[in-house]
């Protein structure tokens, strides 16, 4: 579960923004674990993009990407091929991922309890430097974590930065030299860490993060294959298929910070609604994110993720979305657009309220984050 939502007034806000390049240019509070598509180049930004990047070898077993963006993972191990005896699709992915994250918690609840290459000072170096890059790229995100325990604090930073990492693969200042070999290389890399053979001294982190917390691998293999969309879809027609995508790069990441934070003791109730609210704030955060950021999409990256079917249903021609719906001399946005932006706004905070919801489930050190 994530540890920042936008404020409500941020929803309301949206619906008056309209798609032009000038209009995203503000300083925003992007949620911090949804995917961030829009960034500087700065020297920190490089130097973790090259460290993701630079090891990462053709693989022999490549994914297929699909026309339409599906995504038929890479049999990187034989792991894999057990768990995908057919392709996915939509909502099938997270229920997949969900089912193995609670039968995680309950299988091994304190972690996987893989013995340390690494002594103390070793894994302190490992997660200081984690701690360094998370406050580094997300202020607020690592001003949430100071109000948990140390333990899980650091566990987090060891989350965000392979989430960070994994992001700039397809993201950041190589992103060009990036291919799908190439991301098959970092899930090859993924699987190392949680078997205890973790490449370098971050990914250190996060195999002792997992020998100590129910974390399971499954959420982090779905992350990557969200990167593997980002390299061939632009457009997304239904809601069903832009779902799949804000769970892949968003959602997922309530998944892997759920267990870090803890239930809170007293609660008896299912783990499948704790993690559903986790999943909720994540597609809410992602959503919202999409709605502020469409002019940039169109504009920087030709990607259009509002649901094409649905600009159709509010009579929005895409050529109408890369041009801006709104008269320069006067300011007046369309009002199609603004009727389809509060559809969309409604929608994202239905899924705030499944994560609200879920909040008072965790434990009580790991609350106030989240709120």
């Amino acid at each position: 579960m994530a540890f920042q939502t936008p404020a409500v007034g941020q929803l309301q806000d949206l619906s008056s923004h309209v798609p032009c390049k000038q209009a995203f240019n503000t300083v925003s509070c992007r949620a911090p674990h949804s995917r961030r598509r829009h960034r500087p180049v700065t020297a920190r930004s490089n130097e973790i993009a090259t460290v993701a990047s630079a090891t990462l070898t053709t693989s022999q077993s490549p994914a297929t990407l699909q026309p339409d963006g599906t995504v038929l993972s890479s049999p990187t191990s034989s792991r894999n091929q057990a768990l995908e005896p057919r392709q996915l699709r939509g909502r099938e992915v997270e229920e997949r991922a969900l089912d193995c994250c609670i039968q995680m918690h309950q299988d091994h609840p304190n972690g996987l309890q893989m013995p340390s290459r690494f002594g103390t000072g070793g894994l302190d170096e490992a997660y200081d430097r984690c701690g360094i890059v998370t406050a580094s790229y997300a202020k607020t995100f690592y001003l949430g974590t100071q109000l948990m325990t140390p333990e899980k604090a650091k566990a987090v930073w060891a989350v965000y930065v392979w989430c960070r990492r994994t992001d700039e693969l397809v993201d950041g200042p190589n992103a060009s030299r990036i291919t799908p070999e190439a991301l098959d290389r970092w899930e090859e890399r993924l699987e190392g860490i949680f078997e205890g053979r973790p490449y370098d001294i971050l990914d250190a982190a996060l195999t002792d993060t997992v020998s100590k917390f129910p974390v399971h691998i499954q959420p982090f293999r779905d992350m990557i294959d969200g990167m593997r969309m980002d390299l061939v879809k632009q457009r997304y027609e239904t809601f069903d298929e832009l779902y799949e995508y804000c769970y892949r790069v968003a959602g997922t990441v309530g998944l892997m910070t759920t267990p870090i934070m803890g239930i809170d003791p007293s609660y008896k109730g299912p783990l499948r609604d704790v993690y559903q609210a986790a999943l909720g704030l994540g597609t809410a955060n992602q959503l919202t994110n999409i709605l502020r950021d469409v002019g940039e999409d169109i504009t920087e990256r030709n990607r259009i993720y509002v649901p094409t079917q649905e600009l159709k249903e509010f009579g929005i021609a895409e050529s109408e979305v890369s041009i801006g719906m709104f008269a320069p001399s006067t300011g007046k946005i369309d009002d199609r657009w603004q009727r389809f932006m509060q559809f969309q706004i409604k929608r994202a905070r239905e899924y705030f309220g499944q994560a609200e919801a879920g909040v008072d489930f965790l434990d009580k050190n790991a609350r106030w984050p989240v709120w």
